[in-house]
């Protein structure tokens, strides 16, 4: 590796708080530097993200005045997730995330001034393609994150508008956590080199139990099962939003704080209800397979399938969830009396006893905040510190993940202190803004 690229790694990294790179990580940065196009196999959270930001990176001149990279990510979550990560290396570069249910507006506002790099979803990019918002004859390197997922979402037709609005002399790097076996016929290319990390899924780490239960009392034994994790991380999955909508009704019936996730919530519920999971106002998170696959969501001590999915692949994603780098971890398969194991699971997986009688746990330590201000209106996540510790009376142990989205923020804190921060801090103006702090729905 060259000094100056190891120099502007050993600063990323300082940006990020992370100590090293992983050995997958340096060999495609090793390996991208080489080769045009590149696919990197690697399972869910082993660190893509890096590892093609960086090579990324190492493509782009800061005397270039276009757009000189894209970035395609399945779902909204994700980009969004790469976004942040990138805004936290402290680059030079300006970025513009695109995805629907984000204003149109505001996005075309922000690419009439060509960002360096692009990132959003297939289906809001070619809106823009289609729009002229952009020049994408200029990108020099165009990266598929989830590649796989991208297809099997049905998003073909985007990608060939994406490709036919290149130069087709870029290169590329695809990630995926599974490998393809036909390759589309608008890539430009038909055998990348490919780094594969597949071999390192952790499984040996993952204990697996059967929960068996009643099917009339099949919802009631899910309640009772993660309730015994006593707050500890957990994520439910279901096969249909129906499912978890159901599910949801009953644990908001006990007052039992969980949140949810699926493909027809609105957009601003999707994002909140990642953020009380990530910051500890819910430790519970029940969702369909939206969540199985690129989300930045913390370590997963549990993993509950309240209903199987019909293929392995996907068992495989979800399990991915936890016992990741060398963490250990526990997924719990409920079977009811009249439904059977898939073939691709062992019988011989050992029972796992549910308390027959609910003992709801203690709430979750943090409560998550909403504040009507975010990064377009200039505020920072030092901004919102100042005004809960100087004026609301917190130390920083009070205070857990902030987030600042365009027009908003949300901030955690210990559950302790919530009624009297929001008492102290009632009428204030954050950074000589008046806005609106209340606990998030």
């Amino acid at each position: 590796m060259q000094n100056n690229l190891k120099a502007d790694i050993s600063t990323y990294l300082e940006n990020l708080s992370i100590a090293a790179l992983n050995k997958m990580q340096e060999a495609a940065i090793e390996k991208a530097a080489s080769v045009k196009n590149l696919m990197l196999l690697a399972p869910t959270g082993s660190g893509k993200t890096l590892a093609f930001l960086i090579p990324l990176l190492q493509q782009l001149r800061p005397e270039d005045t276009g757009v000189q990279a894209l970035i395609v990510a399945p779902s909204r979550e994700l980009s969004l997730q790469i976004e942040q990560v990138f805004r936290s290396m402290k680059t030079a570069y300006k970025v513009s995330c695109c995805y629907g249910g984000h204003s149109m507006k505001v996005e075309q506002n922000s690419l009439s001034e060509a960002p360096a790099v692009i990132i959003g979803t297939p289906g809001r990019l070619a809106d823009h393609i289609f729009r002229k918002s952009f020049n994408a004859r200029t990108i020099k390197i165009a990266v598929l994150d989830e590649f796989d997922k991208s297809l099997q979402m049905g998003f073909h037709d985007q990608l060939e508008i994406l490709f036919k609005a290149m130069s087709g002399k870029q290169s590329h790097i695809l990630t995926s956590a599974t490998r393809l076996n036909d390759w589309p016929e608008f890539l430009p290319f038909k055998n990348p080199e490919t780094l594969s990390y597949l071999h390192e899924e952790l499984e040996s780490k993952l204990t697996l139990n059967v929960v068996h239960c009643k099917s009339t009392d099949k919802v009631e034994a899910l309640m009772r099962l993660v309730a015994s994790f006593n707050q500890e991380a957990c994520l439910v999955f279901c096969n249909h939003r129906e499912a978890v909508d159901r599910i949801s009704v009953l644990f908001n019936r006990h007052q039992f704080e969980h949140g949810i996730l699926h493909g027809a919530l609105e957009q601003i519920d999707r994002e909140k209800n990642l953020i009380k999971f990530r910051g500890g106002a819910h430790n519970v998170l029940i969702a369909t397979d939206l969540a199985s696959r690129g989300l930045d969501i913390p370590e997963i001590k549990h993993i509950v399938h309240y209903q199987l999915p019909p293929k392995e692949e996907a068992f495989i994603h979800r399990n991915g969830r936890t016992a990741r780098m060398h963490a250990e971890g526990k997924a719990y398969l409920m079977v009811a009396d009249d439904e059977t194991l898939p073939d691709y699971i062992d019988s011989s997986i050992p029972e796992y006893p549910v308390n027959p009688k609910l003992k709801l746990p203690a709430p979750p330590l943090y409560v998550c905040l909403y504040i009507s201000a975010g990064k377009k209106n200039k505020i920072s996540k030092g901004d919102i510190v100042g005004l809960l510790t100087k004026k609301g009376g917190l130390t920083s142990d009070d205070i857990g993940l902030i987030t600042t989205l365009d027009f908003t923020s949300y901030v955690c804190i210990k559950r302790s202190t919530a009624i009297k921060l929001l008492k102290n801090i009632k009428g204030e103006k954050l950074k000589n803004i008046k806005v609106k702090i209340e606990e998030a729905s």
